[in-house]
């Protein structure tokens, strides 16, 4: 997470300099992209370490109200953030469900590399466009699938 705070305050320098020189290059959407890609795997590792404790750790039944949940008493940063109940995202009841909702954040890692890669590329000849064109439409499709195997 620290890595991504610091591409983005590097965005925020490369923006500035270019304010400053009129120029703008596009470097800091690369910063911004490449930021979002440190988080999303900072969210791969979180609901992975948070699904593992949910099912093979945490002895708690399902039916246990907030109130009683240990887990709960204990959540706060530093006291300022006390969780009143889990959130649904943690609520994993099954391996299958805990590869599914990993799967879902690896894709979505995988279409921010290739926007990343994206800026780069040049596009020289309308053989090039299409490609970047199917790249991108497959790129749509595959969210909708996902998101529709979902429900």
């Amino acid at each position: 997470m620290e890595q991504g705070c610091m591409y983005i305050v590097e965005s925020f320098k490369v923006y500035w300099a270019s304010c400053v020189k009129g120029i703008h290059t596009g470097q800091m959407v690369l910063c911004l992209v490449e930021a979002v890609d440190v988080y999303l795997a900072g969210t791969v590792m979180l609901i992975f370490g948070m699904g593992l404790y949910e099912l093979f750790i945490s002895n708690v039944p399902r039916n246990v109200p907030p109130s009683e949940d240990r887990a709960l008493l204990s959540s706060s940063l530093f006291g300022m953030f006390i969780l009143k109940e889990r959130p649904r995202w943690m609520r994993i009841t099954s391996l299958d469900e805990l590869k599914t909702k990993l799967g879902h954040v690896i894709v979505m890692i995988l279409l921010v590399k290739m926007f990343e890669r994206s800026k780069t590329v040049a596009i020289t000849s309308g053989l090039d466009l299409l490609s970047y064109s199917v790249c991108i439409f497959l790129s749509s499709a595959s969210l909708y699938v996902l998101h529709n195997l979902h429900k």
